[in-house]
């Protein structure tokens, strides 16, 4: 059954596994509403002084200790922003981490909602906007939305955090001096993501500056099961790049099909790419060039993997092309492929879901240009050991989650 995703108000040490997902909204942080202390005093365009993090976090390259948090729905490094029309992403103006950048007015009280901070433990620090209003001072629509960093340095290297956005309740998108009506709709409606302030470094979520933004409580970039759940890892200041089998590019966003991802290639660049594990991957093109080769990870499987191919008149991956070794490249020829599929991926590595390297795949392509393809899962394990066709939700249902991101949209470094 679909899980809304809640904000998380008593993290405990299940913060970031998949059973906080269902975890109900409860006292855990103190304060008022359990969120912790309230950042500011209702107000409309102001920000909390400036506050300490537990953890010093890289950012693009810019090391912050200390963070605003500001009312209308985001974060900033250096100076609090007052701004409630958001500007498109990269907006040059300071660093913004923004899980929802709009006109938010707490004035209303009670009712008008109210932003939270805390930082329950070491690793970790939690913003919440819960039960927002809009300006100017409307709360006859809310919404309930929250930011958590999470220290990484511990398991990956110094400064490194993971960003994640919680979308419990979006009912609107718009000020009154955005342009909005009196529902909160229309003129120029929130947008949601982060930018380095840079001009070169941003990312933003689908629908941004849209109606559709309020549709992010219904999608999410880690899976099916987990609606109103994005999470982004930020790595050696960086979004990782793709570059290596240690730094791959996690998917864009989660759909009915699998695990989506959107990059550019030059002419034999080889990218790796890791969504969940599974026993058996279908690799589909949607659009950009055709797959060149493919370099698959060692599980410790003597037997190898099955490579198919795609066969036009059954509809199936049923044309066995090789049984190849891990660590070996296999070339499809001349021109590639625009899809295969790797069966037999050994029993006991997919037992770790919560392992994001668990099945890193090489690819190089046959030419240069933006690629937009789709890495699909193909069985799960089910009681007894035996394999199964199994639908995207199976897959999520039986499996959990784990972490995924985005990243801005370049080409990526060869290597």
């Amino acid at each position: 059954m679909m899980l809304k995703v809640g904000l998380v108000a008593a993290l405990g040490a299940a913060l970031l596994s998949s059973a906080a997902f269902a975890a109900p909204l409860a006292d855990g942080f103190g304060g008022p509403e359990g969120y912790g202390a309230l950042s500011q005093s209702p107000n409309d365009d102001g920000s909390s002084n400036e506050l300490n993090l537990p953890f010093t976090l890289n950012f693009f390259g810019q090391n912050y200790s200390t963070f605003y948090v500001n009312n209308n729905g985001n974060i900033s490094f250096g100076n609090p922003l007052g701004t409630f029309t958001p500007s498109p992403f990269p907006a040059s103006i300071q660093p913004i981490i923004a899980p929802y950048w709009a006109d938010v007015d707490t004035r209303n009280q009670p009712g008008g909602g109210a932003v939270y901070v805390a930082s329950p433990n070491a690793t970790t620090t939690v913003v919440t906007w819960h039960d927002v209003g809009f300006y100017n001072a409307n709360n006859s629509r809310t919404n309930d939305f929250q930011l958590i960093l999470s220290d990484r340095s511990n398991v990956a290297g110094a400064g490194d955090f993971d960003i994640e956005f919680r979308y419990n309740r979006l009912e609107w998108t718009t000020g009154s001096a955005s342009g909005g009506d009196a529902n909160g709709l229309g003129g120029v409606p929130a947008q949601a993501g982060y930018d380095a302030g840079d001009g070169v470094n941003f990312f933003t979520l689908p629908g941004s500056r849209t109606n559709d933004v309020l549709e992010l409580q219904n999608t999410s970039n880690v899976s099916l099961e987990t609606p109103g759940l994005w999470r982004f890892a930020i790595r050696n200041g960086e979004i990782t790049t793709g570059d290596s089998a240690d730094r791959p590019l996690l998917p864009t966003v989660v759909t009915e099909d699998g695990y989506e991802f959107d990059f550019g290639v030059q002419l034999g660049q080889r990218v790796f790419i890791d969504p969940f594990v599974a026993v058996g991957y279908d690799y589909v093109v949607n659009t950009g060039p055709n797959i060149a080769s493919v370099l698959l990870p060692d599980l410790g499987d003597a037997d190898g993997y099955e490579i198919y191919g795609f066969n036009s008149m059954t509809g199936m991956y049923d044309t066995l092309l090789t049984t190849l070794a891990a660590g070996v490249e296999y070339v499809f020829g001349p021109g590639g492929v625009s899809s295969f599929a790797v069966r037999d991926i050994e029993v006991t590595p997919f037992l770790d879901p919560d392992n994001p390297l668990a099945f890193v795949t090489g690819l190089t392509f046959a030419g240069a240009g933006q690629v937009n393809m789709t890495q699909s899962p193909f069985t799960v394990f089910v009681a007894g050991g035996v394999p199964e066709p199994a639908t995207w939700a199976m897959l999520i249902g039986g499996f959990g989650m784990v972490g995924a991101m985005a990243r801005r949209r370049r080409s990526v470094v060869a290597s």
